[in-house]
């Protein structure tokens, strides 16, 4: 499998909505309110679930009806077309 290429967060970052860069490292990051736990928690399955398909896993944080989301390619060391893919789908199910 070839590594990804890195296109950095500024290049991700004007494909998106509402994601901003992380700083001290090449990521984007988002932060999803949902109505209560519940509907947080089924973010985060449907998210589960598609990551695990595309063999690319976020880095997040729960509480309560909040998700905090970073997104970055280890393999890439920075952005990378799977950050953007990843990121469009969780904007589509949020």
């Amino acid at each position: 499998m070839s590594r990804p290429a890195k296109i950095g967060a500024a290049a991700a970052l004007s494909q998106l909505e509402g994601w901003a860069a992380v700083s001290e490292k090449d990521a984007i990051g988002k932060t999803f309110k949902f109505a209560d736990f519940n509907a947080a928690f089924g973010f985060m399955t449907r998210v589960a679930l598609k990551a695990d398909q595309l063999d690319h896993h976020p880095e997040w944080f729960n509480v309560y009806n909040r998700v905090e989301v970073v997104l970055t390619t280890h393999d890439a060391d920075g952005v990378s077309d799977l950050d953007v893919t990843m990121a469009k789908f969780m904007d589509s199910i949020a």
